[in-house]
């Protein structure tokens, strides 16, 4: 009897990744039913990061908190003894605009500062910030502002919020946000490597996906260039260094403000994986499955897909990808994955906007996967045909 992993993440904007396992699982059981199958939703940081983390020894607790507009949010943080996790994007997220309307310029991340103000209220030991999918792009200026710090115009009085704000930045004092966290472990959980500022800063390349327009980017960098500025004038002698450092302009600087805070980087894939038993149930296994919306060269720089395959090939177990699409070349795929398998290829229609779709075309790609490779029924997996959908 085959032992089958079923671990993908997400499918951004189309499928949690429990949607996406269970989809697999239902076409892989339907050709191989006498499958023995384990399935684990993922996480790297982003969405769905709370869920995973649950999914494993932690529970989910309640917190209200200031959403990205100004507005109450109810957002679920994961607990475990003294160690509580903060998922960004459930806090500030792109998800929990009202109407869905972006706020490029004013969206805030005050509520993730309450949110560790929660976790230190509970007793909390370590804080676990997942980072990714946030509406905001204000350095972390408004966690600093949460946690105490002195923020202020040349009038005296606090900023505005978002990353607007910060090109009215006179005064900065980060004692008391310091202060706050003496003592505490945070670990800033991300695959995002880029710096704060610049060409591959967190405005340049994720403002657009937060509705930033060519000014509003050029607006938001010159912003966040005068906070870094006016807190190394205020003494803050690492201000400038970290700001280069890779991640800090992960969740549009929450990576800064996490470094200023004393946070280390970690990698959201590998800390995870680790969190959930993967090596384990890897151990256990004779065939994986993985998969993410978008299999391409950001991949390859240690997104989940490619972490689970590369734990997987230490322990000689073979991993099958699923994608909505894929863009690398085969040659590079073909380095971690024994197969890939793509929605793109299988219909001609916009399933990543259509999740009935994107789940029959999952649940056809596990039935191809049980068909072609359990039980060593082939030794290569052709092309699939295109299906016709209606």
């Amino acid at each position: 009897m085959a032992s089958v992993l079923i671990a993908p993440d997400k499918f951004k904007g189309s499928l949690t990744a429990d949607a996406v396992a269970r989809a697999l699982e239902r076409g892989l059981c339907e050709a191989a039913p006498h499958a023995r199958v384990t399935r684990l939703a993922l996480a790297d940081g982003g969405e769905g990061s709370v869920a995973a983390a649950c999914a494993g020894r932690f529970h989910a607790e309640t917190a209200t908190v200031t959403g990205p507009t100004g507005q109450p949010v109810t957002a679920l943080v994961a607990v475990d003894g003294r160690t509580v996790l903060v998922e960004a994007a459930a806090v500030c997220g792109l998800g929990v605009l009202p109407d869905g309307c972006p706020a490029p310029l004013t969206a805030t991340s005050r509520g993730i500062g309450q949110a560790v103000q929660y976790a230190l209220a509970a007793g909390a030991g370590t804080i676990v910030l997942a980072l990714g999918g946030v509406a905001t792009t204000d350095g972390g200026a408004g966690l600093l502002q949460s946690l105490g710090a002195v923020l202020t115009r040349a009038d005296g009085t606090p900023i505005g919020p978002g990353g607007q704000g910060l090109a009215d930045l006179h005064t900065a004092d980060l004692t008391a946000a310091r202060t706050a966290l003496a003592g505490v472990d945070l670990v800033l959980a991300t695959d995002v490597d880029n710096p704060l500022l610049g060409p591959t800063g967190t405005a340049a390349v994720y403002g657009p996906q937060k509705g930033a327009t060519e000014h509003d980017v050029r607006t938001l960098d010159a912003a966040l260039g005068t906070f870094v500025g006016r807190l190394q004038a205020a003494g803050v002698p690492d201000a400038s260094r970290l700001a280069r450092s890779a991640g800090a302009g992960a969740a549009g600087g929450l990576g800064y403000a996490g470094l200023l805070l004393g946070g280390r980087m970690r990698s959201g894939a590998d800390y995870f994986l680790t969190l959930l038993g993967a090596d384990a149930l890897l151990a256990a296994s004779d065939f994986v499955v993985t998969g993410e919306g978008s299999l391409d060269e950001q991949s390859l720089s240690g997104k989940l897909p490619v972490a689970l395959a590369r734990r997987a090939r230490r322990q000689g177990v073979a991993v099958h990808a699923v994608a909505g699409r894929c863009t690398l070349p085969a040659e590079r795929a073909a380095a971690h994955f024994s197969s890939v398998q793509t929605l793109t290829e299988l219909t001609d229609q916009d399933c990543a906007n259509d999740n009935a779709l994107s789940a029959r075309l999952l649940s056809n790609c596990g039935r191809t996967l049980a068909e072609r490779w359990i039980g060593g029924r082939a030794d290569e997996a052709a092309p699939a045909d295109k299906l016709a959908l209606p």
